[in-house]
């Protein structure tokens, strides 16, 4: 399987760094409230000093969506929409181990985070515009059709894993307790991308090593090492 970002999404974003992690033996029996502690530490310590829409992660990202036509204060990137919600209410639901530490790193790096069940992916997984005929499925079980020309993660039957880029995963692949096998994709867009993108991904699978029996691949991804094969 092989993960990627089409040529075009490459032309239109090549200020766009991304890394990516595979990784088996996930299980929902871990315990990371004390892993997660830290990285809130670090958001709260960041919050307390501006709000995440004056971040440069975030603003980067807002700028992006602006480009792909939709209004960033309606569709939020994954990592604002964490810590819009950190911030009001100083902590996030736990869903699954797994989850949790991923939103937690989110948090800290101010960079969205995705998540997806290996196994619910048929083929290789795109991010690439949307044709319209794909299939999304929410996560209370309906089916949508991303709109034409937005960008999406489609797998090789034209499923879509996300819709508007960083904005909304399907709940077709979530992480649930039967997950045993995840890819991890993390994407930013602003000046230090590619510094940043390196260190969390080593953060993710130092992480994942610890608090899982598994041994996770990983790559750094960008116009010159576009894809990511798991």
């Amino acid at each position: 399987m092989q993960f990627s970002h089409s040529d075009a999404i490459w032309q239109a974003f090549p200020e766009l760094r991304a890394g990516a992690l595979h990784a088996g033996g996930i299980h929902a029996d871990a315990d990371v409230e004390a892993v997660i502690a830290d990285f809130n530490a670090i958001a709260e310590a960041r919050l307390a000093k501006a709000q995440e829409g004056e971040f440069p992660e975030i603003q980067a990202w807002r700028r992006g969506f602006s480009r792909m036509g939709l209004k960033p204060t309606q569709y939020r990137c994954a990592s604002e929409a964490l810590l819009r919600r950190f911030r009001q209410e100083h902590a996030l639901p736990r869903l699954h181990p797994l989850i949790d530490l991923c939103n937690a790193i989110s948090l800290a790096f101010a960079i969205p985070i995705a998540v997806f069940d290996a196994e619910k992916i048929v083929g290789d997984l795109e991010v690439r515009r949307a044709k319209g005929d794909e299939t999304y499925l929410t996560f209370v079980g309906e089916s949508e059709h991303p709109e034409p020309n937005e960008v999406i993660f489609a797998d090789g039957e034209d499923r879509a894993h996300a819709r508007r880029w960083t904005n909304r995963q399907s709940g077709l692949s979530a992480v649930r307790a039967t997950t045993r096998s995840v890819l991890i994709v993390a994407e930013a867009l602003h000046v230090s991308a590619g510094g940043d993108i390196a260190r969390l991904i080593e953060t993710v699978a130092d992480a994942l090593a610890r608090h899982w029996p598994a041994t996770p691949k990983m790559a750094m991804l960008s116009p010159v090492w576009p894809r990511f094969e798991f």
